[in-house]
């Protein structure tokens, strides 16, 4: 898919859903029932604590790639350097989203052709961001700072696409979207383990429904 097209999907669906610690079997399942909810876009987290699991990550990258292609577009998250943007991009990544401003990896995203989305706290840190080439700069953690936060931010930087990541839930998705997030990444709170570990995606689907209506997502 191109950079443009990717760009675009997330500005209209603006929920991107945080996927960690699962199994590549399980984070296909939930890739399907986020769908079945309305959110098509899933970022596949890599564990810094053991790199023995990347490949996990990038099989649960390539499943979700090869079986709803398309549908849903798969990132990777958590990314901390060049050997691991090349790995979610040979794994069918569209995306990079990393938790710090690291204009090596940003770069080197945009060379891959992909798109890029590394994490800033602060207004320095964003605009660095954005001139190392980023297409959004997520604002993380976000539930630390809050929606009047995103708000003076984005007062002086609204040339800057900004996600709000961290801490984001059904019932606070539109206080952040109206402050001037474009969209927002959200985990533990959709991406709930216990639905995952139960086999209950039809919960996990009804969550997804309820971010979309929430965000006036509308497919």
């Amino acid at each position: 898919m191109e950079e443009r097209d990717v760009i675009q999907r997330i500005r209209r669906k603006k929920i991107i859903a945080i996927v960690r610690g699962f199994e590549p079997e399980e984070c296909l399942e939930l890739a399907k029932a986020l769908y079945g909810g309305g959110i098509e876009l899933v970022e596949v987290t890599f564990d810094q604590r053991n790199r023995e699991l990347f490949s996990k990550t990038t099989e649960a990258i390539r499943l979700i790639r090869n079986e709803l292609s398309g549908a849903v577009i798969a990132g990777a998250g958590t990314v901390l350097d060049r050997e691991q943007a090349d790995l979610a991009k040979e794994a069918g990544a569209e995306y990079i989203i990393s938790p710090d401003v690291n204009e090596e990896v940003i770069r080197y995203t945009k060379e891959l052709g992909m798109v890029s989305v590394p994490g800033a706290m602060s207004p320095t840190e964003a605009v660095r961001a954005h001139r190392a080439g980023a297409d959004f700069v997520k604002l993380f953690p976000v539930s630390c700072l809050g929606s009047a936060y995103v708000k003076a931010v984005k007062a002086p930087l609204g040339h800057i696409e900004m996600l709000a990541v961290g801490g984001v839930s059904a019932q606070n998705i539109r206080e952040f979207l109206d402050a001037g997030a474009v969209g927002a990444g959200v985990g533990g709170q959709l991406t709930k383990r216990e639905y995952i570990e139960n086999r209950e995606f039809g919960k996990i689907t009804e969550l997804a429904r309820e971010y979309v209506k929430n965000a006036g997502v509308t497919r």
